[in-house]
């Protein structure tokens, strides 16, 4: 088909170029352009209600003008669209939508316990602006503290539903971490816990995990956090070849006991879609044999060793004792933690745990900052 010229508007074969008023141009493809007209969107539920599967024939302008700030196209169906100019000019180059909640994370080290942010479960019940405020450390550093929750089985959950839906595991919606007579995870035992990310086990790993302190009078038991994103980054500045092994690799981990056999294949270090680090996944006490080649494993076994030397390094190790009415959260896909060994007898050492999803996270830090696209 031979292109023609309307005014600022020129149509194509497959879609039409638009010249804007500042002198800009725009490629727009006719099937996106009439899958996104704004008349395709229910103003209710704010979903589209256009099918584009249920026409007959590929879309097709017959009609097309510029007006004013808009774009007019009238469709061979006979139906009428206007784009506003901004919204087209929003998504001509095909970069993803602006996201508020894709914050730049925050790296941080051994000394940063006195700096993590802290709140009272009471003003994020009540503060609107506290919660944002949560969410916000809770993306950006991947740790936060909450104060002054009460000794009972529903502070927890309360808690944690500010941030989502509580999301279950295999060990339940809840768990219970103390002394067991007979445990199944060495988290119910008095020894120490080596750093780790919680469920790896799991196709998909809880996002955000929750700690509360019932308890603790024991001695030792001091808890231990590190954030993956401070120590994967100096690991791929210092081991480009080692950090591309653990970055790209698909291990085994697996959580046997009488009643669960839960097997996944995860990457050690996780990049987001820019290629930045967003986390690890790492459990020694979770690992299943690792079934890859042996040679492979000639360079592989020595990249893993090196990181997880590195993620013990002192100084990224945060340690801090986590007391009776806190409730540490952060996210189990970027902060490895541990524990300390206790002494089982000199007291009494309670926490229960949760977990939510971290797509529930950004969401609610995304209403709170009233940047939708419908807003």
């Amino acid at each position: 088909m031979q292109a023609r010229q309307q005014g600022s508007v020129t149509l194509g074969e497959n879609g039409l170029d638009l010249g804007f008023p500042d002198g800009s141009s725009g490629y727009f493809n006719y099937f996106w352009l009439r899958d996104n007209c704004p008349t395709s969107f229910d103003p209710v539920t704010r979903e589209r209600s256009f099918d584009i599967f249920g026409e007959a024939e590929a879309p097709r302008p017959a009609e097309a003008a510029m007006d004013g700030e808009a774009l007019s196209l009238i469709w061979r169906s006979g139906h009428e669209s206007r784009y506003p100019l901004d919204f087209l000019a929003a998504y001509r180059s095909g970069a993803p939508r602006p996201d508020v909640a894709a914050l730049p994370r925050r790296a941080w080290h051994a000394d940063h316990y006195p700096s993590v942010a802290r709140f009272t479960q009471a003003e994020l019940e009540a503060e609107p602006e506290k919660r944002r405020a949560w969410y916000e450390a809770l993306l950006v550093e991947g740790v936060a503290l909450v104060s002054g929750l009460p000794d009972t089985p529903e502070a927890l959950e309360d808690l944690a539903s500010l941030a989502g839906e509580v999301r279950p595991s295999f060990f339940g919606k809840v768990f219970e971490v103390y002394t067991h007579i007979n445990p199944t995870n060495t988290a119910y035992t008095a020894a120490a816990l080596e750093l780790h990310t919680d469920l790896p086990s799991e196709e998909f790993a809880p996002g955000v995990q929750y700690l509360h302190c019932r308890a603790n009078s024991v001695e030792g038991g001091n808890s231990i956090f590190v954030d993956a994103v401070a120590v994967a980054e100096d690991f791929r500045r210092d081991h480009p070849e080692d950090f591309a092994l653990l970055a790209e690799t698909e291990v085994p981990f697996y959580c046997e006991h009488d009643a669960f056999d839960m097997r996944a294949r995860q990457r050690v270090i996780e990049l987001d879609r820019d290629g930045e680090v967003e986390g690890v996944t790492i459990s020694q006490h979770i690992a299943d044999i690792f079934d890859l080649e042996q040679a492979f494993l000639d360079r592989y076994y020595p990249a893993f060793y090196r990181f997880g030397r590195a993620l013990r390094d002192p100084k990224y190790v945060m340690r801090f004792r986590l007391n009776a009415g806190e409730c540490i959260c952060f996210d189990n896909h970027r902060v490895v933690h541990g524990r300390e060994a206790y002494t089982a007898s000199s007291g009494e050492r309670h926490l229960r745990g949760c977990y939510t999803d971290r797509g529930e996270l950004r969401s609610k830090y995304r209403i709170l900052s009233g940047k939708g696209r419908f807003d």
